[in-house]
């Protein structure tokens, strides 16, 4: 399993828009394509205006297959202008669970299994 953290500052005056955008339209758009979002955050100490989301991913050959899968979407290619004009700047990492992470005893109900998905 992998988890990839996109981190991303949010342009003055345009938080409650982007919030809003994603809350209405992007995540129906992305979840039943990329699956598992871990969580969805904003900050309130350090870097301000910033907004953090976390998706989990059987693989990186899961993630790629997905994300590819979204870029090709024209549900979400037609959304994503509206969305970026928001956004400032981008960082993406991925993060590679411990042994011992919380993380590998997902509740059953979430199957991160590559072939369970599209």
């Amino acid at each position: 399993m992998i988890v990839e953290e996109r981190i991303y500052r949010i342009r003055n005056g345009r938080m409650a828009r982007y919030l809003q955008l994603v809350r209405d339209e992007g995540l129906a758009i992305q979840q039943p394509i990329l699956g598992h979002l871990v969580g969805y955050f904003t900050t309130e100490i350090g870097t301000l205006s910033q907004i953090t989301h976390l998706w989990a991913y059987a693989s990186l050959e899961d993630r790629t297959r997905r994300r590819a899968a979204l870029a090709a979407d024209a549900r979400w290619l037609a959304f994503l202008p509206k969305l970026s004009e928001n956004i400032e700047h981008a960082e993406n990492r991925i993060l590679v669970p411990t042994d011992f992470s919380p993380l590998h005893a997902l509740p059953p109900s979430i199957d991160l299994r590559e072939e369970s998905h599209p």
